[in-house]
């Protein structure tokens, strides 16, 4: 049923359980997972290019990268499992890699951000649902 399943991970509570039913899902089906982790950086846009800002850059890439490989621990079965790391807005990143990999099935998490965040920024959940060309799992 699925071949392609990509899973954001944003190492929120809500992400982690989206990640294991994404594991589930392609144990179930067969499909290969594309893990996508976003730096969010937009706030370092128009910000003069300094060492400070370059060092607060490098440290969200590795948190990104840390995203996934805490979700790779999670992987118990031969699945397949690739690796993607994307920098800007969570929701556009997300539909682009979803596009650019003809994912089948998107499964993410309700939330990743506070509610204040989440109420000026809008829920990249609610975005993706709303974009997406594909089916969208969301979990709570």
């Amino acid at each position: 049923m699925y071949k392609k399943i990509l899973v954001p991970t944003d190492g929120s509570e809500f992400a982690k359980k989206a990640q294991k039913h994404a594991l589930f899902l392609a144990k179930v089906s067969g499909a290969e997972i594309i893990a996508v982790s976003v730096t969010e950086n937009n706030f370092v846009n128009g910000l003069p290019l300094d060492d400070e800002v370059y060092q607060l850059n490098q440290i969200l890439k590795e948190r990104s990268e840390e995203n996934l490989k805490e979700f790779d621990k999670l992987i118990e079965d031969d699945l397949k499992i690739t690796h993607v790391v994307r920098e800007g807005s969570p929701a556009k990143a997300i539909l682009e890699v979803a596009k650019e990999e003809d994912i089948d099935l998107i499964v993410m998490g309700s939330s990743g951000k506070s509610g204040f965040d989440r109420f000026i920024m809008g829920s990249v959940a609610d975005k993706v649902v709303n974009s997406a060309k594909c089916a969208v799992l969301v979990v709570h």
